[in-house]
Parts: structure tokens; C-alpha cells; sequence
């Protein structure tokens, strides 16, 4: 997919709007199994929360891929898109016990990060397996807000809770077939990432009955020209030397699971938006786009840096700009960034747009979603209809106290 390729669809398409090549998932998803080629049983759930498209979802279950789910809603999606049951895992944080039998009752593989629920759910089900999540009290992750396996984090079952899960399990007689950790995203150190996979191995010494062990994710990509990202290929080869060893001692070779999502379809990903207005401030020159953090928040939300291509004019003379949104309220998407020159209707493209962008999406200040379009061996697909005013207020319900009584002929 080229530049043209790209203001072909926003000419088509209108803007803004999210492109999705499929090639680009097809081959993150190959170069994450090619590098655990020497493990005898792998198995890839993407994470739904990433981009939760039925297309997407579909695309990758072709490729072998299952599901890591986070809500009962993305099970329900997975199971529309066609996934078997026994290829999703469902995997909460805080939910209630309700919600996790209606999945149970599904027969998708349940994952417990918590006391309390384990103990409520193996007592009423104990010939459910589930599989529970451990926090191994390492901190990684690229920021605050994605870094989930520190001491701190309301995710998991502390290692040093070990003791109780134990005696959980032998007071209810449920069975754990599964033993997970995930420590956050943008993970940068393998060292890390290899270190907290031993806590895991060690915790699964306890677990007699297991079929696999989860490692997460969080694998990061690069975001601009020079950046670094996890050295998958690297991992591969240590880790699964390390896994093998471990299904030896076992006594069993079990599965190695990891649940990737943004390393599967964010470089994927594409935001196309048109300049409305460049406006010379005293300091700053600023492109003002049809689009706002609503569609994009993760600039605003995570401090992430996408590179922002000028499709219009991408030889042109470097300047100096800041993109802006249209939000009644800061919205930058980068703060005096070299971009080649920007004139009033250029198509801009914002990179590394597959993950975390439409699926964080909403209606602030009452603007429509945009569409969203899967490219897909050389032609483009709309997986998403781009939203109309009846979209908006379809679920609004008008109060009776405003309708007037009518009023009667004296």
C-alpha cells in the first residue's frame, strides 16, 4: 500500500478515516510464530482491546490466531466472528462473578486474577479448569498507565499470595490448567521479560495439572525511524530453550501462549486526516485537521509520538508545525514537528494507527466515528460504516416531562 493508495481512499472514503493493511498483519503475526518455531505447542491470542473489527477479528483467526478477551462484550464478538470457544481466553479485572460464569457457560477458557473469585468460582464450579493470573511484582512497560505487574497494580495474584491460591485449590478440588502473567507494554529489556518468566515457571511447579503457560505480551514496535522495539527473534530463541527445559522437568509438554496486540496491528494501522487551516500564530505555525483527540487519543492520553506523514506533498520543503485538532479543549497531536510542507486540504497520515485508536474512539463533542477500511490484497474493504447524525441520537430516549400537554379550545 503507497502513499496514493492512502489519498485514493480518503477521496473514496472520506476523511478522517483508519486504514488497516492486512499484509502488515499477516506478516507481524508470521514473525512472532516463526520465532518460537523450536517450541512444540504455541498458541497466539490477539488482544481484542487493540481493534476489536469483526473483520480484523476474522482476518486473524485465518492465520491460526485465537483470542485474548477482557470483556464478556469481546467474547460475544469473537464468537460472532467464528472463533471457537476453546481458542478464546477470558482474562478480567474486577468484574463479577456473574459476568464470569455467563463466559464459563460459554466454554471459553476462564482466567482468575483474584482471591476472592477463585474462591467463589471453584467452589460452585470446580470441574471448570481455569487458569490464574499472577502479578509478578515486576515493573515494565514503556509508561505509567501500561505497566501492570509492578507491586502496586490491581492486576493479578500476588506471588507472595501463592500459599492462599493453593489452599484454595485444595479446599474447593478445582483444577488451575493454567498458569499466566502479563507485566505492561513497550517492554524494551528481554532480560526483564525473561527474568519475570521465571517467577512464572517457578509458580507453575505448584499446578500439577497444567496444559499451558501465558506469557502476555506487551511487546513493543517501533514508532518512529531509529526506534527500537522488542527483538522478538531474540526472545524466541532464549525463551523457548528456557520452556523446553522447564516441559522436560515437568514431565509434560505443554503449550506457550502469549497474547500480543499491538506488535499484530499497529504498524498496520493508518489515520488519515485533511488540513482545514494553517494558521501563523506569533510563535507557531499550526495545521489544523478535521479530527481531534476523540479519534485519536493515545498523543494526548499516553504521550505517544506517531510519525505524521504528509501524503500531499511528501517531498516537499521541511517546515516546522504543531497538528492540532478541532476539540474545544488542547488537542495536539504533535508540538512543532518537522513535516514537509502543509497546505490548506493536505491529507495527512498518522503511522502505527492499528492499536488503541478506533477502539479508544468516542463521540466527545458530539462528532461522528469515522470509517474504518481493511486493505486487503491490493484493494480496500470498508469493515465500518463512518457514522451519521441517526447514530448519534439513536439511543437517546426523549424524557416525557418535555413534551407538552396539549392544550384545549376554551
Amino acid at each position: 500500500m503507497n502513499y496514493q493508495d492512502l489519498i485514493a481512499i480518503t477521496e473514496q472514503h472520506g476523511s478522517p478515516v483508519y486504514v488497516y493493511d492486512a499484509e502488515k498483519i499477516e506478516s507481524q503475526y508470521n514473525r512472532l510464530c516463526n520465532a518460537f518455531t523450536k517450541v512444540k505447542h504455541l498458541k497466539i491470542n490477539y488482544a481484542v482491546k487493540a481493534l476489536s473489527n469483526l473483520s480484523i477479528l476474522k482476518l486473524l483467526n485465518s492465520y491460526g490466531a485465537g483470542l485474548d478477551t477482557v470483556s464478556i462484550q469481546e467474547v460475544k464478538l469473537g464468537l460472532l466472528a467464528g472463533v471457537q470457544p476453546e481458542d478464546i481466553i477470558y482474562t478480567p479485572n474486577g468484574v463479577s462473578l456473574t459476568e464470569i460464569e455467563e463466559v464459563a457457560a460459554m466454554g471459553v477458557q476462564i482466567n482468575i486474577d483474584n482471591l476472592s473469585i477463585l474462591e467463589q468460582f471453584g467452589t460452585k464450579h470446580p470441574n471448570i479448569p481455569v487458569c490464574i493470573r499472577i502479578n509478578p511484582h515486576v515493573m515494565a512497560g514503556g509508561n505509567s498507565k501500561i505497566s501492570v505487574g509492578h507491586i502496586d497494580s490491581k492486576f493479578g495474584i500476588s506471588i507472595h499470595q501463592i500459599p492462599h491460591i493453593l489452599r484454595i485449590v485444595e479446599n474447593t478440588n478445582m483444577t488451575i490448567n493454567g498458569v499466566h502473567m502479563h507485566t505492561g507494554s513497550d517492554i524494551l529489556d528481554i532480560e526483564v521479560f525473561l527474568y519475570a518468566s521465571e517467577i512464572l515457571f517457578e509458580t507453575a511447579t505448584h499446578f500439577k495439572d497444567l496444559d499451558f503457560i501465558d506469557f502476555g505480551s506487551g511487546f513493543k514496535v517501533p514508532y518512529k525511524e531509529g526506534d527500537i522495539e522488542t527483538n522478538i527473534e531474540e526472545l524466541g530463541d532464549k525463551l523457548s530453550k528456557r520452556f523446553n527445559s522447564f516441559c522436560k522437568s515437568y514431565g509434560k509438554d505443554l503449550t506457550l501462549g502469549f497474547e500480543p496486540g499491538k506488535f499484530l496491528v499497529s504498524e498496520a494501522g493508518y489515520f488519515l486526516a485533511k488540513v482545514n487551516v494553517v494558521k501563523q500564530t506569533t510563535s507557531t505555525v499550526f495545521a489544523g485537521i478535521d479530527t481531534g483527540f476523540n479519534h485519536f487519543i493515545r498523543p494526548m492520553f499516553y504521550n505517544a509520538q506517531h510519525q505524521i506523514i504528509n501524503l500531499s506533498n511528501p517531498d516537499g520543503k521541511e517546515r516546522f508545525y504543531s497538528i492540532v485538532g478541532y476539540i474545544c479543549e488542547t488537542d495536539t497531536f504533535a508540538s512543532n514537528r518537522r513535516i514537509n510542507e502543509i497546505t490548506e486540504g493536505d491529507i495527512l497520515a498518522f503511522k502505527n494507527a492499528g492499536a488503541y485508536c478506533f477502539s479508544m474512539a468516542s463521540n466527545y463533542n458530539s462528532r461522528y466515528r469515522p470509517a474504518e477500511v481493511l486493505w486487503y490484497e491490493g484493494k480496500d474493504y470498508v469493515i465500518r460504516a463512518r457514522e451519521t447524525f441517526d447514530d448519534l441520537i439513536k439511543n437517546q430516549v426523549s424524557a416525557p416531562i418535555f413534551e407538552k400537554e396539549p392544550q384545549l379550545a376554551e
